[in-house]
């Protein structure tokens, strides 16, 4: 007997034929505590080993994402009085609110933007929809504080917009886009693609019978996506709205070039002042609490609902919508989503590029970078995949106490500015792990540090959509739970981890301040590279390698959509 018929016998739903499940809403469980097996024979002592296992990776996973916070923790306690002074002036709680405010306005938009998208490149008839996918997520790939330059240099007062508009409509000065509405604007482009990623994963996961239940019970298109699609997509949402606003709270590029004042940016200034960098400590003790607080309201948010398929049968590809006459206008709102994240800059840099290039200002000595870039990327990926793999697992097999704290503890890296990891690690380093000091292991440990709730959230929603009947008949046939994960429930992951990897991969490109401080002596990347040249206003030649990481980025990414049918 095949697993998949097993599984139909063992579901207890489908025991009884007068019993079918035909609800259309996410079914309340409880969820199992993690408890340590008895020994009852071979098969506990496998299961125990299993759960020993997944313990064990589980603390060191824990142990490294825990090094910047003890850091912190500790120049905290050694600035004094002088950090409670620091953290009470009302500038600094002005700061805090002013970011609150972007990272909250910034994820809301996201969502609204990325739902729509993930849904119309998945199961819609869109023309060219899987292209349209590819080029929706590459704005992570462009550095925000090149974005933010770019969007300045086009729709700025005296940009490129204004200079191909005078002479027909006479206007001289555009508005101004600096502060608030700068920084939405480019961070809403670039940060929407932690959430569509997601959702996109989630789509591709969800049970086709849940929609055709709703609407053979009458419920029109519209009420049934949002009675039924839109519950089951609830963890990818929250998981990509989570990385949204995390993002925003430790951005620093766009915010200092479009001069909105962040709460980020106050802990680089005093970073850069070497009078006490204990109270730049001190300040990320407090993006550390308000990581927290939001961990606890996004954990209040999950519920217990189960999102595994419950239909007979497996899994299989839903029909795709018409959108009839809707789809130009559909096609008009993916087109202009991609033209302002992606074509404009795009656009821009060419610009740059063609006008250094005719007064000769452009180097092409750029292989050595891009392989850095891409051989430190692909290492972060694979390492941060398996990083997420017992904490993912932990929290939705073994929920409980041990496993939330562990997953709590994973966001903590990505909410502190890099130069914040980079220096942790540096005191580790210097302190007790001398060989690793300025290694490329310390690196892709401070990428996996910096991107692991990026794969966790990924990893995360798939695993959820998973049922636990496959894994059980799998045991009962006398596998493993090594073969079990090998066989039967890392295929069924393989949209999470891909989406996961791919994030990694793709922020891991462009990160900056922890690899300028922990590369080996020469690693240069395109990151720095454009880095450098920015900081010099050389924009002609930053605008190739900035080109070139779109370009070494954009591969990947569109073999890992192009390739799932």
């Amino acid at each position: 007997m095949s697993i998949s018929n097993l599984t139909i016998c063992l579901d207890p739903v489908f025991t009884n034929a007068h019993n079918i499940d035909m609800s259309v809403q996410p079914v309340i469980t409880k969820p199992t505590e993690l408890t340590w097996p008895r020994f009852t024979g071979i098969k506990r002592v496998r299961w125990q080993f299993s759960s020993i296992l997944l313990l064990c990776a589980g603390l060191v996973v824990g142990a490294l994402m825990l090094l910047p916070p003890v850091y912190l923790l500790m120049r905290t306690v050694g600035a004094g009085e002088a950090a409670v002074d620091i953290l009470l002036k009302p500038s600094t709680i002005a700061t805090i609110g002013r970011t609150l405010w972007l990272a909250v306005s910034v994820t809301v938009t996201s969502a609204l933007i990325a739902i729509p998208l993930a849904w119309l490149t998945v199961c819609t008839d869109l023309p060219g929809r899987r292209v349209w996918a590819v080029a929706a997520a590459l704005p992570l790939v462009l550095p925000s504080y090149v974005a933010a330059y770019l969007l300045a240099s086009t729709l700025g007062p005296k940009g490129l917009f204004q200079q191909l508009l005078e002479p027909l409509t006479g206007i001289e000065r555009f508005p101004e886009i600096y502060g608030f509405p700068g920084a939405f604007m480019v961070l809403t482009l670039m940060s929407y693609p932690y959430t569509f990623l997601t959702v996109r994963a989630a789509f591709k996961r969800l049970d086709p019978s849940l929609l055709e239940a709703a609407r053979s019970l009458g419920l029109s298109p519209w009420r049934a996506f949002w009675r039924v699609t839109l519950p089951h997509l609830r963890p990818s949402v929250v998981a990509g709205s989570l990385l949204v606003m995390l993002y925003v709270m430790r951005d620093f590029g766009a915010v200092t070039m479009m001069r909105y004042n962040t709460f980020t940016r106050m802990i680089y200034i005093q970073y850069r002042s070497f009078t006490n960098r204990s109270l730049a400590a001190a300040l990320a003790m407090v993006l550390i609490v308000m990581t927290a607080v939001i961990l606890v309201l996004e954990m209040r948010t999950r519920g217990k609902a189960q999102y595994a398929r419950r239909s007979v049968g497996s899994a299989r590809q839903p029909k795709l919508v018409r959108l009839g006459a809707w789809r130009w206008p559909a096609l008009l709102f993916v087109s202009f989503i991609v033209f302002m994240a992606l074509i404009a800059p795009a656009g821009s840099l060419i610009y740059w590029l063609v006008r250094g290039y005719m007064r000769g200002q452009i180097s092409m000595s750029l292989w050595q970078p891009a392989w850095n870039s891409f051989l430190v990327s692909l290492g972060a990926a694979l390492m941060t995949i398996i990083a997420a793999m017992p904490v993912a697992i932990l929290s939705v097999r073994r929920p409980g106490r041990f496993s939330q704290i562990l997953e709590r503890i994973t966001y903590a890296g990505f909410a502190l500015p890099g130069i914040v990891i980079a220096l942790a690690l540096v005191f580790f380093g210097a302190n007790y792990a001398r060989s690793l000091y300025q290694t490329l292991p310390m690196l892709v440990g401070a990428y996996v540090i910096l991107f692991l709730p990026q794969a966790v959230g990924a990893v995360r929603s798939s695993l959820l959509q998973v049922p636990p009947s496959l894994e059980e008949a799998g045991r009962s046939l006398g596998s493993s739970p090594g073969q079990v994960f090998r066989r039967i429930t890392l295929p069924l992951l393989q949209p999470g981890v891909l989406a996961g990897a791919g994030l990694v991969f793709l922020t891991g490109m462009k990160e900056l301040p922890a690899t300028l401080i922990l590369s080996p002596t020469g690693f240069r990347t395109l990151a720095t590279a454009v880095w450098g040249n920015i900081a010099e206003a050389f924009f002609a030649q930053a605008a190739l390698p900035a080109l070139l990481l779109i370009l070494l980025s954009s591969i990947p990414l569109a073999i890992l959509t192009l390739r799932d049918k």
